[in-house]
């Protein structure tokens, strides 16, 4: 079936192909065992047709933007990783409405709007995702969220046919979306609505959330941002290092010292490195704190997770 798969998608000439791709060059933990396949779609339509060939064959896919917020196991998936980052790269804007590609790179939309003085995603100018990611997780920060932009979004459901869905029908609020439900659908694209300001000061604004960033955040290490979601009237940092775990190690894999609910890529680490330190600090703090901390992070192609 996988022989099929590779004769079909380049014989219809839908993008790049690989085989035995390790996804550990395809996330921000930079760990992840080889995907039997990996394609590349040039578009929206060789996507579709990449994922309903997928179907057809009977063979398991992932859809994989940026490979933010996600650990993928260090074993063989033996199915089709289908990258939407390239194919789905593209932006529109007609006066203060926006119209985005879900793989469009968050950082570079929010600055690409500031430059045009538009107003409304310097929250997104430091999560390292794509906006398919952040209307999944409806991403937030600095006391903004995806549901406060967003208008509407094209999906592709289950069945395979792509419709609508506006603000109200997707179920937003913290850290959740109506697409954690349905993990088979794929956001195509977003429709922002943005507000006018002055391109100078958003942009300054920008820079100077990166600078504190820089300080407070361990950017220098791969890493998949946030590991945790803050439990209701707490800071999830704070739980993590009241707990002790402050600099806590397995393998190569760290509790971070400068931001304690950045699990981190120290060096070298596995993905169960990872999991184990997630999974360490997670019992830690039940046992010291009395509270459960749920995890950001998607586990990807674990048997136990």
């Amino acid at each position: 079936m996988f022989e099929q798969y590779i004769a079909e998608f380049r014989e219809k000439e839908l993008g790049i192909l690989v085989e035995n791709e390790p996804l550990a060059k395809h996330t921000t933990l930079r760990v992840g065992g080889p995907a039997r396949i990996l394609v590349q779609p040039n578009d929206r339509f060789a996507i579709i047709e990449s994922i309903d060939l997928a179907k057809k064959l009977g063979i398991t896919f992932k859809i994989l933007g940026k490979g933010s917020n996600l650990l993928c196991s260090d074993e063989v998936f033996a199915g089709v990783v289908i990258k939407t980052d390239k194919g789905l790269n593209y932006t529109i804007v007609e006066g203060t409405r926006v119209t985005v590609g879900a793989g469009v790179s968050d950082v570079k939309l929010a600055r690409n709007v500031a430059k045009l003085g538009l107003s409304g995603l310097e929250f997104l100018s430091g999560i390292p995702g794509t906006i398919g990611g952040a209307v999944f997780m409806n991403a937030g920060a600095y006391l903004r969220e995806m549901k406060d932009v967003l208008v509407e979004v094209l999906v592709l459901d289950s069945t395979g046919r792509v419709k609508k869905l506006c603000v109200d029908e997707l179920e937003l609020s913290y850290r959740t979306s109506i697409f954690q439900k349905h993990p088979d659908w794929l956001v195509i694209e977003a429709v922002l609505q943005l507000t006018p300001g002055d391109k100078d000061e958003i942009l300054s604004l920008i820079r100077s959330r990166k600078e504190k960033r820089v300080h407070a955040q361990p950017l220098e290490y791969p890493s998949a941002g946030s590991s945790f979601r803050n439990p209701d009237g707490h800071a999830a940092w704070q739980l993590v290092a009241d707990s002790g775990l402050r600099g806590f190690t397995v393998g190569g894999a760290m509790v971070s010292e400068k931001h304690t609910n950045f699990i981190i890529n120290a060096n070298k680490a596995t993905a169960q490195d990872i999991a184990d330190v997630m999974h360490h600090v997670r019992h830690e703090v039940k046992k010291k704190c009395g509270l459960d901390m749920h995890q950001e992070v998607e586990f990807f192609n674990w048997n136990e997770n």
